[in-house]
């Protein structure tokens, strides 16, 4: 399962590729949006969640080496690998949760849209505003 994840920020939704910041309550942002959100307040953009541990906001290689991970988690027990993978997990969960509800949204808002625009077009064909050869 390798899918894309996306920022957080609504108005950027760019493809996260190499780097990402990503926070401890489940968001992750383009290094040029965290740039932004997260020079002044230490809430999350996404939840508003405050981020004030050293730890809550951090910058995150997408594609690490095979070296990097092998010493992160060197030494570590099985137990605590286990865990940092189930929080790995849920992280993922959310976010796809995450992008299902925004594409249904936008799928709904589309939806909304065009049965507008076809009550308009009704209204003037009704009206007889066109002519019925371009109906």
């Amino acid at each position: 399962m390798d899918t894309e994840l996306k920022c957080n920020h609504l108005s950027c939704r760019k493809t996260v590729v190499d780097k990402a910041v990503v926070t401890t309550c489940s968001h992750i942002f383009c290094v040029d949006c965290a740039n932004e959100l997260f020079t002044s307040a230490q809430l999350c953009p996404a939840c508003e969640t405050h981020l004030s541990e050293p730890d809550d906001v951090e910058v995150s290689s997408l594609h690490p080496s095979n070296d990097y991970k092998t010493s992160v988690l060197s030494g570590l027990s099985p137990t605590l690998i286990l865990e940092i993978c189930g929080r790995a997990i849920s992280f993922w969960q959310y976010q796809m949760h995450q992008e299902t509800s925004f594409q249904s949204a936008v799928h709904k808002n589309i939806n909304e849209r065009n049965a507008q625009l076809q009550k308009q077009l009704d209204n003037v064909i009704r009206e007889g505003l066109v002519p019925p050869e371009y109906i």
